[in-house]
């Protein structure tokens, strides 16, 4: 009867050991999400260690794109760790445009700068954008810049 027992409680233990290592890991995989700031979230606080998305709408068929430009952020405070590009459709319409998701990873404690330029179709010509090689035939506009000030605690 003890060796029963002993069975039982092995059986019972090694069950409940399951259950909390599948409730630890649905737990770990939601810490492991990166914290998403709005575009119109210019000041980010982060702690070290943690990712964060900014999120930007993106359309390459219409000559629209975003990037990370100088002044580049201190590498020592953030770090850039991802880019992805996510349809607004699932890829099912031809220049449906979609969202940029770029993910950062806060590195150590201090103040950083992270600069985004919006090239689009009117400001494609410009020296900032890529363009400048010569005269444009219509007026340009200067590309928009998003700063975004991140403070690592």
């Amino acid at each position: 009867m003890a060796a029963r027992s002993s069975r039982v409680t092995g059986a019972v233990a090694a069950a409940l050991c399951t259950v909390t290592l599948a409730a630890g890991c649905a737990v770990g995989s939601d810490a492991d999400e990166p914290t998403s700031h709005p575009t119109q979230d210019l000041s980010i606080t982060a702690e070290v260690g943690e990712r964060f998305t900014l999120s930007v709408p993106e359309n390459a068929s219409t000559r629209e794109h975003w990037s990370v430009v100088a002044p580049q952020p201190d590498a020592s405070v953030v770090r850039a760790a991802d880019r992805s590009y996510e349809s607004a459709d699932d890829g099912k319409s031809v220049g449906g445009g979609g969202t940029l998701v770029l993910t950062f990873e806060a590195t150590g404690k201090g103040t950083t700068r992270i600069v985004l330029l919006h090239c689009t179709f009117p400001t494609a010509q410009t020296a900032a954008c890529g363009g400048g090689a010569g005269p444009s035939p219509t007026p340009t506009t200067e590309p928009e810049r998003v700063t975004y000030r991140v403070d690592v605690r």
